[in-house]
């Protein structure tokens, strides 16, 4: 689940969710909610961008933790990575997220962030989408899928291997031409 600002502060909606099989909650989707702040922001911009986790929030990463569901800080500024960092018991695990160093896309990581999801043994997802790979921000289309390999290459060499996944996002964002859509993960592997 991706922005969990409809979920009541008992954690009775994360409770039904969780018995309906659902293993992951973004607690933001870019905006404030009850539980804290996404992160917003025009390009070029830094994740910090305003508080972080509310008391609802801290709770509802106990709550997740409790249930062992994963905790998604993509959509998280930077504060409220902080907060979950210092309140969760699990990994860190961003699941479609890039290196803010080779695009700063505020929603993007920075490489203290990366480091702190290596340290906690989590994982970042590589986004597949234009506007969080180029350096300029754009979502041309037009952009070569070595754009995507300098992403994985350069968390590989601050993370290590074992912390980098395909993330995607296929979902609504523009992709490079080159990689089109989910047939075209041969050729990313073979770039």
């Amino acid at each position: 689940i991706e922005g969990a600002g409809g979920f009541d502060a008992q954690g009775e909606d994360l409770q039904a969710f969780y018995r309906a099989g659902v293993r992951s909650i973004g607690p933001f989707w870019n905006i404030a909610n009850r539980f804290g702040c996404g992160v917003t922001g025009a390009f070029p911009g830094s994740p910090d961008s305003g508080p972080g986790l509310t008391r609802e929030g801290i709770a509802l990463i106990a709550q997740a933790n409790a249930l062992k569901m994963q905790i998604d800080v993509s959509h998280m500024n930077e504060q409220a990575f902080w907060d979950t960092a210092h309140h969760s018991t699990a990994p860190l695990v961003a699941t479609h997220s890039n290196a803010h160093a080779l695009c700063p896309q505020p929603r993007n990581l920075t490489d203290r962030q990366l480091r702190a999801i290596r340290d906690s043994g989590g994982v970042v997802g590589v986004n597949f989408g234009n506007a969080f790979l180029r350096a300029d921000g754009r979502r041309d289309s037009d952009t070569p899928i070595t754009t995507i390999v300098r992403h994985i290459d350069y968390l590989i060499n601050i993370m290590g291997e074992d912390h980098v996944a395909l993330g995607s996002d296929f979902d609504g964002i523009t992709l490079p031409d080159e990689l089109g859509d989910v047939a075209g993960l041969p050729r990313l592997i073979n770039a």
